[in-house]
């Protein structure tokens, strides 16, 4: 991967591969906290997004300082709550960032709705729009679990990796929906 082009001194990101049940991740993580996940089918989509999100950025294919891979793993053999031991940081505008952290407290084996979500965040339900898109946006997908959040008639809607994935996730952290 290249080095993202705009202002600023470069931040080092460590970019490494991790084999999961729903296909290779791409997880990138500064010295300190992770900063994005990326479904490897999906590669093109890290770095534009790094760059836009974060600045310069000097993106290094080697695992990084950080340990991702240990939680990530004990979450896919089914501790579920190992997630929450990851540190994130992420880069979105206020609206963005709160609900990535609204998304943060949702329980696993949980769902919500868009609109419960806006709601939560003292918005109308007609934010659930919005919401949709922050969600949409987020950086770093099963750590901040947006694949928890579901349409208000109880469908699955939109996921960055694919509907698929959402379904297999929701699956393994023990919701069934009926759903097509």
């Amino acid at each position: 991967m290249p080095r993202a082009s705009a202002k600023g001194p470069a931040l080092g990101i460590f970019v490494e591969r991790f084999s999961s049940p729903i296909g290779t991740l791409l997880i990138a993580c500064d010295q300190t906290h992770l900063r994005a996940i990326e479904f490897a089918d999906h590669e093109r989509r890290l770095l534009p997004m790094l760059s836009r999100k974060l600045g310069e950025v000097a993106v290094h294919e080697a695992r990084g300082p950080l340990d991702v891979r240990a939680p990530l793993e004990r979450y896919f053999a089914g501790e579920l709550t190992a997630l929450d031991e990851i540190p994130v940081a992420t880069a979105g505008e206020p609206f963005e960032s709160a609900v990535w952290e609204a998304l943060r407290k949702i329980p696993a084996g949980t769902v919500t709705t868009y609109g419960a979500l806006a709601i939560e965040l003292g918005h109308p339900v007609s934010a659930s729009r919005a919401v949709g898109l922050a969600n949409g946006s987020n950086p770093i997908p099963i750590v901040l679990p947006c694949h928890r959040v579901i349409g208000a008639n109880g469908n699955l809607t939109g996921y960055g990796g694919g509907i698929h994935r959402k379904r297999w996730l929701l699956r393994h952290e023990g919701i069934l929906l009926v759903a097509p």
